[in-house]
């Protein structure tokens, strides 16, 4: 029997052996009593002790860092309307600010977003999407003061960005700290603006170090966090334990768009050294070597004979970049850059870019299946709006219509049937004067090539390292690579863009 009085509320009921066994709680202090009907029986509660290293309390700090901490409310140019956008990021992620766009003839659209002082001077740092499109920013302190703040600089590639109150003054500040310390399981506390919520604060845990696949930056390996982040929350700050910032949250993982537990931050010391490069002189400055890469997959690496996928994959070259001058060609594996061993394609691309520009390196490559070592000097890397204006669109070739009494030749080892390309092809994929190739007219639904994504109205530029020009030549290098046990090595151009692919030969 349960007495009146000592039940605060039903928690659930379970059903054993069919009797019902309701589960109460008490009121603090009061004991929980267990019923089966028949007979009850009073278990005295144990306190049960924090995780070792757990505070009994997040009040001390976060009263301590929350004055810190800012909304930043931007009113976006008109041709911003749209809100910033992305490219690039894997499915289900997403940056956790987004603008709010306005209307034609409506009102300037405006965006939320966070930031933090790093000085009392009023220097705040916050993320490139919060303050992309800018007219006009406007920061809210944590004593609900507005004050108009300049863009002092920003770095789209790996979403930082700093401003500076207008006027200046005497602000409370917080200071990056060495995220090399941080461990999966400390302890984190995030302050933030979401939905426009100023000074929300919420704690977890690190959940991973150096994650690669998330986010769109080559130039960040991101701290994985599970304190509650939300839309809004974009450029705000990640505490430990004693207040010091070790990451500025950037993006989420969101199938609903709100909240799971999955959010990512820009570890300190990547923000840091990209802050104190645009405090120096309002930009940020890469070494650039005039390629384009693609990562190595097994299928690659075992078409180029290499045991393992290691290095970075050239799929393409800029005409007079450092690569070009020095020698360096599609299809050419970069193994070690500076001596250092190359891991992927990313690892190459944060080497490069940590390189002082005009400072000269050796690259050891592998060509035709022997190494050498090139050596080259060092640009500066254009801007990433320059870089996009220079990039070839992928092809958006229509349906594959062949000419009357020119029907593609079957090569029935890949599962494709190709031709010759017209000089009407090669204005259509924008050839090089010295490109030729095949065009793919028939593709067979269970090969391996249409597994890897070579669709009619592709062309076949390369195949084994070679260019190909007729079918001849194709099954040439068909025979090679299955005498050798290899994958075919192709490099394709089309609807995807252009890239090499890995296509299984069969007998």
């Amino acid at each position: 029997m349960i007495e009146a009085g000592t039940v605060k509320f039903l928690r659930r009921t379970l059903i054993a052996g069919g009797s019902a066994i309701a589960l109460f709680a008490g009121f603090a202090g009061a004991p929980m009593v267990f019923s089966n009907g028949a007979n009850a029986q009073e278990i005295n509660p144990t306190a049960i002790a924090p995780p070792s290293g757990a505070p009994m309390s997040f009040a001390n700090l976060i009263e301590r860092v929350r004055p810190a901490v800012v909304s930043v409310t931007v009113r976006q140019r008109p041709d911003a309307a749209t809100g910033p956008q992305v490219e690039g990021l894997p499915p289900g992620f997403e940056e956790f600010f987004r603008g709010r766009p306005g209307r034609p003839g409506g009102p300037a659209p405006t965006s939320l977003g966070s930031g933090f002082f790093i000085d009392q001077s009023g220097v705040i740092v916050t993320n490139h999407h919060v303050i992309e499109g800018a007219e006009e920013i406007t920061i809210r302190t944590s004593e609900g003061r507005d004050l108009p703040a300049d863009i002092v600089g920003s770095d789209e590639a790996t979403d930082i960005a700093v401003l500076r109150v207008r006027g200046g003054g005497r602000f409370p500040y917080v200071t990056f700290d060495d995220a090399s310390h941080v461990r999966v399981g400390d302890w984190v506390v995030a302050v933030g603006n979401p939905f426009g919520l100023d000074g929300t604060a919420t704690a977890g845990i690190v959940s991973a170090m150096g994650r690669r696949d998330a986010g769109s930056s080559a130039y960040v390996d991101y701290m994985q966090i599970d304190a509650p982040i939300n839309r809004g929350n974009s450029g705000g700050p990640t505490f430990d334990l004693a207040g010091n910032v070790i990451g500025v949250n950037s993006a989420i993982f969101s199938p609903t768009g709100g909240n799971v537990g999955i959010g990512f931050a820009i570890p300190a010391n990547t923000a840091n050294s990209i802050v104190q490069q645009i405090l120096q002189s309002g930009r940020v400055s890469r070494g650039w070597i005039g390629v384009s890469i693609q990562p190595l997959d097994e299928d690659i690496a075992r078409s180029l004979g290499l045991d393992e996928p290691r290095g970075a994959l050239i799929a393409s070259v800029v005409p007079d970049g450092p690569a070009a001058r020095a020698g360096l060609q599609q299809g050419d594996v970069v193994l070690t850059f500076n001596g250092q061993r190359i891991e992927d394609s990313r690892d190459l691309t944060q080497r490069v870019g940590a390189t002082a520009i005009g400072a000269n390196a050796r690259v050891e490559i592998l060509r035709g299946g022997n190494r050498r070592t090139l050596n080259l000097r060092l640009q500066e890397r254009p801007s990433e709006q320059q870089l996009a204006a220079n990039t070839p669109a992928p092809n958006a070739t229509p349906p594959e219509t062949r000419p009357e009494g020119a029907p593609g030749v079957a090569q029935s080892s890949l599962g494709v049937s190709v031709r010759p390309a017209t000089s009407e092809d090669r204005t259509r994929y924008e050839l090089g004067a010295n490109e030729a190739g095949l065009v793919v007219t028939a593709v067979e639904p269970d090969s391996d090539a249409a597994s890897k994504g070579i669709r009619v109205g592709d062309i076949i530029l390369q195949a084994g390292g070679r260019s190909v020009r007729t079918a001849a030549e194709l099954s040439t290098a068909v025979d090679a690579a299955r005498r050798a046990n290899r994958p075919l090595l192709l490099q394709v151009d089309g609807r995807a863009g252009r890239r090499f692919i890995a296509a299984e030969v069969s007998e």
